[in-house]
């Protein structure tokens, strides 16, 4: 290793180092351990601007352990990402910094995804790497290869514990993702100690079985034989690839080197001073960077500029000569679903008879798969079920990256991980799906969409009782209050065809919000009031002349029955407004004078009616009303019988009406 390699991977080291102690929090050992590999991959193997951290052909780079976050922050700095100073790097883990304690997307330029849950960011990047080799193979033509990159992940021994990874990785062996290398950073250091307490089995086995090329590193510190290794995973043509690099866990500092300590506390004042002594750092001053080191990574920038300059050049050809293909990558990459689906009167159509939302769900993604040739997504092994698939678009494989149907298997974690992925890349709309009680698997994922503000589509189908005969274990109950409860994501539970195609407008619309559009399998009447006003989330479906005696609340399969009641109680001399809530998020984002206007204070006498937990519905109908809910898991057998044995019936609904 020469001078100036060696002076620029310190300077990782000791930023990281100092960022950490002034914080008094962090985690210093991976970025101590790893320096070196992130320097090898950012100088001489992949392709990014600093300049321009947008540039839709860049490499992607994922950094798994999100724990280790200084070592981010610290190339983007060096590598002068965005307006990135050394005083953000002074401001580490302190409020409204742009260095959180983990890397997190919208907040810092140059993080391509928010990593935090160990493993999350494997699933991502093989979600980037698909998007890649489809995108790539819609656009590209011979000797126009403007889609062409690689995506790395680097991560530790916790990624490769957790079992996202793995679902993840299976898939992106199947798919044959050759242009995904994973970096895998192997101290043997937990923090409870060695992994060998709990993580004895090896790992190259486990890869190679899942069908990536794996490659080893015995040294950490090599960075010639690091840089082999990367450049034979771009050879691989076949394989998504998996490079074993030995670390030593907070490489440098003497007393913690190799220790579980060095994993997630700050080294201590000493211990900094020890470790630049050791690794023949100029100055004890905190953050010191010698200028040949500022110089270097200039040089460096420069050179990357270059290489989008390259890629400008022949985009600029590709354009002249297909101007269709430069149309279609503007529909991709900055798609206005609200302009196709606004006053498109194929995507708004009442139905005409009974029917499962999930059914007309399916319908709505057959309808618009053309207008929005980005949408592209599928199921954990339920499409049948979920009605996800589109028809005549092939299925997305190793052999055909041309098909927009996604097959994730059943993994419901990874799939969700993979989705976002997706997303991030840019280009594709994605949306995944399964049943709605098996959401409590993709939920972690869900979240993250939230955080990092990625408006992906959540399809889930068999959203109640109403699942019948599976029983408890399918049939979700308190999902629905959970989702609610998260900031930033908008559930849709709709009542018809008009509903569905609103939650469906409303998530594809969403520039920063994921939607969740939850969906029946037994069949649902069509609801005269229903309107365009369920974009609003809530909205009077039926009303009555003057100032209502009591309001009835329903969502989803509940509405039809929540009419009928209005009807018995009609006739009985009460005059009932029946409101719909299909999406509660929504509703609550609308002005104060809004929600008045559909649920008047002084109109305290109310009833809401949904086939899930009761939790939360206390805000609409408050201290005088009442909840008609479940409060307990279900049970096995015909969805009509269920519905009756626990109290979703029109009786039942005027019977709680009256009470009041």
């Amino acid at each position: 290793m020469n001078h100036i390699d060696n002076l620029s991977i310190n300077a990782i080291r000791v930023l990281s180092a100092d960022a950490i102690q002034k914080a008094k929090s962090g985690h210093p050992g991976l970025p101590l351990g790893a320096a070196p590999i992130a320097y090898e991959l950012w100088a001489h193997h992949m392709n990014h601007n600093p300049a321009n951290p947008d540039w839709r052909n860049r490499d992607r780079f994922i950094l798994s352990g999100g724990h280790g976050s200084m070592l981010l922050y610290s190339l983007l700095y060096l590598y002068r990402y965005g307006d990135m100073t050394l005083d953000d790097l002074k401001e580490f883990r302190r409020l409204d910094s742009k260095t959180p304690g983990h890397p997190e997307y919208r907040h810092t330029v140059g993080v391509e995804a928010t990593t935090g849950p160990l493993g999350a960011g494997m699933g991502m990047a093989v979600g980037m790497a698909i998007a890649e080799k489809h995108l790539a193979s819609v656009f590209n033509k011979e000797g126009y290869p403007v889609i062409d990159h690689y995506t790395y992940a680097l991560g530790g021994d916790g990624c490769m514990m957790e079992g996202i990874s793995s679902e993840a990785f299976s898939l992106a062996g199947t798919l044959g993702l050759s242009k995904l290398i994973i970096l895998y950073d192997s101290n043997n250091i937990s923090i409870e100690g060695s992994t060998d307490i709990a993580f004895t089995e090896d790992v190259q086995k486990r890869m190679e079985s899942f069908g990536f090329q794996t490659l080893e590193v015995a040294d950490g510190n090599d960075i010639d034989a690091v840089g082999k290794a990367i450049e034979e995973a771009k050879a691989d043509t076949e394989h998504p690839s998996f490079i074993t690099i030995h670390t030593e866990i907070g490489y440098g500092c003497p007393n913690k080197q190799g220790k579980a300590s060095a994993h997630g506390e700050p080294l201590g004042e000493e211990n900094v001073k020890e470790m630049k002594e050791t690794l023949g750092w100029t100055s004890q001053e905190p953050f010191y960077v010698p200028d040949e080191v500022y110089a270097h990574y200039k040089e460096l920038r420069d050179a990357l500029a270059e290489k989008e300059e390259e890629w400008n050049k022949m985009y600029a050809e590709y354009c002249e000569k297909f101007p269709e293909m430069k149309e279609l990558m503007e529909q991709y990459f900055e798609c206005d679903c609200e302009a196709i689906l606004k006053d498109n009167e194929e995507f708004w159509k009442r139905g005409e008879k009974p029917e499962a939302t999930r059914a007309i769900s399916g319908r709505i993604l057959n309808t618009i798969k053309d207008s929005v040739p980005n949408l592209m997504g599928g199921s954990a092994d339920l499409a049948p079920s979920n009605k996800t698939y589109l028809n005549d678009k092939g299925d997305f494989s190793a052999d055909c990256p041309s098909g927009r149907n996604m097959h994730f298997g059943v993994r419901e974690l990874a799939m969700g991980a993979i989705g976002n992925g997706m997303m991030l890349h840019g280009g594709l709309h994605s949306y995944v799906a399964t049943f709605f009680v098996f959401s409590d698997y993709i939920k972690p994922m869900a979240r993250l969409s939230s955080i990092m503000k990625v408006p992906m589509t959540y399809v889930y189908s068999h959203d109640s009782i109403g699942v019948g005969e599976d029983g408890p274990t399918h049939e979700p109950i308190e999902q629905l209050a959970m989702f609610r409860a998260m900031p930033n994501f908008h559930v849709f539970r709709p009542c018809d065809a008009v509903e569905t195609e609103a939650a469906w407008y409303s998530a594809l619309t969403s520039k920063e919000t994921p939607t969740a559009i939850v969906l029946t399998r037994q069949n649902l009447a069509p609801m005269a009031g229903s309107s365009k006003d369920a974009l609003k989330g809530g909205y009077i479906l039926e009303d009555c002349e003057g100032t209502p005696d009591m309001i009835l609340i329903a969502t989803g399969s509940e509405v039809e029955l929540a009419a009928g009641a209005k009807s018995v109680l009609e006739e009985k001399g009460k005059k009932v407004r029946l409101v719909s809530m299909p999406c509660v998020d929504i509703f609550e984002e609308q002005t104060d004078e809004y929600k008045e206007r559909v649920l008047p204070k002084d109109v305290t006498k109310r009833v809401s009616v949904e086939a899930l937990s009761t939790f939360g519905w206390d805000r609409y109908v408050g201290p005088e009303g009442k909840a008609i809910g479940m409060t307990t898991f279900g049970a096995s057998g015909p969805y009509k019988t269920l519905f009756e044995f626990f109290g979703f019936t029109v009786d039942a609904i005027v019977e709680a009406a009256e009470s009041l």
